[in-house]
């Protein structure tokens, strides 16, 4: 999705300057902060409560961090994608060949840190419903099973960290998910990750990165507005709603904090070959890992104060 086409330039010079703290700027600010909400109700692309599909698995994980590409504030529920006010649009790049959110340059926060700021008086005016916000990156840890491990045996229930890409394209130079690297060079369609394992002692030795793709299409983008305000396949602007609209006069004096509180609940999803509930991947170099499927947060409410 090439959100920055969809945009008149001269807005997109001026979004140039948005960036993560630019708190020293005079007047009264508009700040926007994540939560991520284990309890938060569990929703499918359209908004609708979701179940785990039979056969599958999934779990909560434990956030560290998120990235966000574009966050827009709509008027109403058919104020189209991109034509509403666009807040923050972060920076992009060609070096893979084709237009991707630059990964090196992008801003991250974990939970109820400041990702952005903004001036107020740079808001349009009006009466907002509804946030939609183009998530990109998401770093959690996770529990999993690691079997059939050669003159070990089987490690059960053992942590491990990923770096999540749910963004419609991202040129990626290397990532840390934790402590270890791995170097990429290359775009990253939506669904790729890669996972650092943290063993237990004594085998924390033998920590390893693994890296996969989440099928094409997998990945839950909640939009409950897919039947007036309808967003690209691949992207992952996730919609929510106000439950008190945020209202814009120009001539506030008071900071205002958009806190997005997005579901975790069961966000990471795969499919449980075995029946057991939980993750597994194998040491043996035959049995292949469960498949990871979908990575997508299942909601956003927005609240303002």
């Amino acid at each position: 999705m090439k959100l920055h086409l969809l945009l008149p330039a001269a807005l997109l010079l001026s979004l140039a300057a948005c960036k993560k703290d630019n708190s020293s700027d005079a007047g009264a600010q508009l700040g926007f902060q994540f939560k991520f909400d284990p309890n938060q109700q569990r929703l499918n692309n359209i908004g609708l409560p979701a179940a785990i599909p039979a056969g599958h698995a999934a779990q909560t994980p434990e956030f560290r961090q998120m990235s966000v590409h574009y966050i827009e504030l709509a008027p109403t529920a058919f104020t189209a994608l991109g034509a509403g006010a666009v807040l923050y649009h972060a920076a992009e790049t060609d070096k893979g060949g084709d237009t991707a959110v630059d990964f090196d340059k992008a801003a991250k926060a974990g939970e109820n840190e400041v990702f952005t700021k903004v001036n107020l008086k740079d808001v349009p005016p009006g009466t907002y419903e509804w946030v939609r916000v183009s998530v990109t990156y998401q770093n959690y840890d996770i529990k999993f099973n690691i079997n059939k491990v050669p003159l070990v045996g089987n490690l059960p229930q053992q942590k491990g960290t990923v770096s999540s890409f749910v963004g419609f394209n991202t040129y990626i130079t290397s990532v840390t998910p934790r402590d270890m690297t791995m170097t990429v060079n290359d775009d990253k369609k939506q669904g790729f990750w890669i996972f650092e394992s943290d063993l237990s002692a004594p085998y924390d030795t033998y920590n390893q990165l693994y890296s996969g793709e989440a099928p094409a299409g997998a990945t839950t983008v909640v939009n409950p507005l897919f039947d007036t305000s309808p967003i690209p396949a691949g992207s992952c602007v996730v919609t929510g709603k106000f439950a008190h609209p945020l209202v814009v006069t120009g001539d506030e004096t008071e900071d205002v904090m958009v806190t997005l509180s997005f579901s975790i609940n069961n966000s990471f999803e795969w499919v449980d070959d075995n029946s057991n509930g939980q993750l597994d991947i194998y040491g043996d170099g035959i049995t292949p890992p469960e498949l990871i499927v979908d990575m997508g947060l299942r909601g956003l409410v927005p609240s303002w104060q």
